[in-house]
C-alpha cells in the first residue's frame, strides 16, 4: 500500500468518524469541536489533491471564522437540557422519512452516474495560482460570490437575533 493511499484512508476515517460524532454528540460544544476536526481532515484531503491554496483558505474560513462564530452563538444562547423543547413524534417521524427519501434519491443518483471516459481537456491555465483564481472568482462567478457573502451576513444577523434575550417588564 502506497503512502498516499494510507494517508487518504486515515484522513477518510477521521473525516467520517468526526462527522458522525458531530451529528450524534449530545453536547453542542463537543459537536463544534468534532466539526473543526472534520474540517481539518477535509483540508488534509485538499492537500493530497495538491490544492494548497484551497486547503489554507478552507482552514482559515471554516475552521477559523465560521466555527468561532458558531461557538460564540452556542455559548451566547446558553443551551440547556431543561430549556430544550421536545419535538412531537410526528415531527421526528416526518424528519426521518424525509431523511430516508433524500438518502434513497442520492443513492440512486450515485448508482446511475457513469465515469467520464475520454481525453482530458487541459486548457493550460493553472487554477492554483491566486491571481488566476481571483480573476475567475471575481469575473465569472461574481454573482454567486456576492450571494454567498449576503447569505453569511444574514446568518450572522439571525444568530445575533436568536441570542438576544427579550426584556421582561418589572411590575
Amino acid at each position: 500500500m502506497s503512502t498516499v493511499l494510507l494517508i487518504f484512508c486515515i484522513l477518510s476515517a477521521i473525516t467520517l468518524s468526526t462527522a458522525f460524532l458531530t451529528i450524534f454528540s449530545k453536547q453542542p460544544i463537543h459537536s463544534a469541536i468534532y466539526l473543526v476536526l472534520c474540517f481539518f481532515s477535509v483540508a488534509g484531503h485538499y492537500l493530497l489533491f495538491n490544492a494548497q491554496f484551497l486547503a489554507v483558505v478552507h482552514i482559515i474560513v471554516y475552521s477559523g471564522a465560521i466555527m468561532i462564530l458558531f461557538l460564540f452563538t452556542v455559548m451566547l444562547m446558553n443551551l440547556n437540557k431543561e430549556d430544550e423543547v421536545h419535538k412531537p413524534r410526528v415531527t421526528r417521524l416526518a424528519a426521518g422519512i424525509i431523511f430516508i427519501l433524500t438518502s434513497l434519491v442520492l443513492l440512486a443518483i450515485f448508482i446511475q452516474t457513469k465515469p467520464i471516459v475520454g481525453p482530458y481537456d487541459d486548457t493550460g491555465v493553472d487554477y492554483q495560482s491566486i491571481k488566476v483564481l481571483g480573476q475567475v472568482l471575481l469575473n465569472e462567478y461574481m454573482v454567486p460570490f456576492e450571494f454567498a457573502s449576503i447569505l453569511l451576513l444574514v446568518a450572522m444577523i439571525g444568530a445575533v437575533l436568536l441570542s438576544k434575550r427579550e426584556k421582561t417588564e418589572k411590575n
